[in-house]
């Protein structure tokens, strides 16, 4: 409890939190520029050697090869009506269906914040001043990187939160800025809990307390208003995807290095 008081009472650390509060605040004109331009640095400037090292062990891979694939299918069945259809009869199951009391509200409001930036930056620091140091860098890079990726195709696919579409839909908290497909929350809590568990090689009953974990945040993104059924499944294969490439990439920089 007092790592985590100090890391809350941390000026860095709240003024980290600001920061983030701010870049999630700004339009789309601004960021969408700068997300390209990072990610396109990021391609140039490291080397091709690397590229190739990550290529031949991601083709190798049968069950990442498999996570792109479900991912397409998720993406190319947005244009799908029925798809829409069954999206929104499921979306209304988990925002409407039943009674919501307040308790249950707080409770999903508090368990959504699992995947928000400043609980992944408390985690790094935790992890930096506790556990590991190259495991909180790798778990920076790969949760910025998730980020961009994530927030550009956001802005590319521009689907709608279901707020908007839908009629009577039931937000509890703030209305999430930006677009839906797919949720960011959602890849965020499955990139942790994926990597977390590679990094630990944690028991079976570790790794599915923390899978039910991020699921839950991906309920939560349902319970609120903020997204479809189709935008959780596509966030949770992304952050698991996510959570192996850092876990193989990490492997490759040390066989590259050498």
């Amino acid at each position: 409890m007092k790592i985590f008081d100090h890391l809350k009472n941390n000026k860095r650390v709240q003024q980290c939190a600001r920061i983030i509060g701010r870049i999630r605040h700004l339009r789309p004109v601004f960021w969408v520029p700068v997300l390209i331009v990072a990610l396109a640095l990021y391609v140039i400037f490291v080397p091709h050697t690397f590229w190739r090292h990550v290529w031949i062990t991601i083709r190798g891979n049968t069950p990442l090869l498999c996570m792109l694939f479900v991912f397409c299918l998720l993406l190319l069945s947005l244009v799908w009506s029925t798809g829409q259809s069954i999206d929104a009869y499921v979306f209304s199951f988990f925002n409407k269906h039943g009674k919501h009391p307040r308790w249950l509200d707080r409770t999903m409001l508090l368990l959504t914040e699992l995947g928000n930036g400043i609980v992944t930056l408390v985690i790094a620091l935790v992890l930096y001043f506790a556990v590991n140091v190259h495991l909180a860098y790798e778990f920076i890079l790969g949760t910025l990187t998730l980020w961009l990726v994530v927030e550009l195709m956001k802005s590319l696919i521009r689907r709608p939160r279901p707020f908007v579409y839908l009629e009577d839909v039931r937000v509890v908290g703030i209305r999430a800025r930006g677009k839906s497909f797919p949720s960011g929350h959602t890849s965020q809590a499955f990139y942790m809990a994926t990597l977390l568990l590679q990094y630990f090689q944690a028991n079976l009953a570790v790794a599915v307390a923390l899978y039910v974990l991020a699921a839950l945040v991906g309920t939560t993104r349902m319970y609120m208003g903020m997204h479809y059924p189709r935008d959780v499944l596509a966030g949770a294969i992304l952050g698991t995807f996510w959570g192996f490439i850092g876990v193989l990439v990490n492997a490759v920089i040390f066989r590259f290095i050498s």
